[in-house]
């Protein structure tokens, strides 16, 4: 009977268990960084806090490839960091630089400020768009992802992830720094397209310890994000 009433409640306060999930998701933040750039250490450590201390926050960060012809090869750089983050320079009219931080694919800015960048997670929980719930588990060697009825569109994304990395630097503008880095990105890749309908998708498990999935309206922002252990830290 309890139950019944508290449901009731939930109803005709105008809520339910999917809008809650919704909105209780994670900010995106996207730290784009290199092992060859001496002024990215410190975005690096802050992205580090992030990702063990703020449950509020789904914080990856994206190795990318242009430093690695300077003196040192970043062993996590990718390509498709390079080019996710060409994406956002052509669209909020920066180009590329490192260090530099994405929030909810809304706000870039550089990665070591860490006042502007706290504001724009603020931000980001009062303002951004939550389109649909998200859910990803494990199954053997299989993820099942999970994305819930809404409104509006979208592309799911499915990353890998390591946890935690230490480097020593050999050479380079970082050459002798020993750098530690969490959550460092190993895939990503695009697992489908969402329309609004709830769907379900069986997917293999990517390259890296941990997964997270994003939903990306086709603006470029984050519309709906998961990890694999349901909490967006560390």
């Amino acid at each position: 009977m309890l139950s019944r009433l508290v449901l009731s409640l939930v109803l005709i306060a105008g809520f339910s268990p999917a809008a809650s999930l919704a909105a209780e998701r994670p900010v995106v933040v996207e730290l784009f960084t290199s092992q060859g750039c001496n002024s990215c250490p410190p975005a690096n450590a802050f992205l580090n806090e992030m990702s063990k201390q703020r449950r509020d926050v789904l914080a990856l960060a994206f190795h990318v490839t242009y430093w690695d012809r300077l003196g040192w090869k970043d062993p996590f750089s990718m390509e498709a960091a390079t080019r996710r983050q060409d994406v956002y320079g052509r669209r909020f009219g920066d180009g590329s630089y490192t260090p530099e931080m994405v929030v909810d694919g809304a706000a870039s800015m550089v990665g070591s400020a860490r006042g502007e960048v706290n504001s724009a997670i603020e931000n980001a929980k009062r303002n951004s768009r939550t389109a649909a719930p998200v859910s990803v588990t494990k199954n053997g060697e299989q993820v099942s992802i999970e994305v819930g009825a809404g409104s509006g569109s979208g592309n799911i994304l499915l990353i890998g992830f390591d946890h935690e990395h230490t480097t020593a630097v050999g050479r380079g503008e970082n050459s002798g720094r020993t750098l530690v880095e969490a959550n460092v990105v190993r895939s990503i890749r695009s697992v489908g397209q969402w329309s609004g309908t709830a769907m379900r998708i069986s997917e293999r498990f990517p390259e890296g310890q941990d997964v997270a999935v994003v939903l990306e309206a086709p603006d470029g922002r984050i519309i709906g994000a998961s990890r694999l252990n349901g909490s967006g830290s560390t």
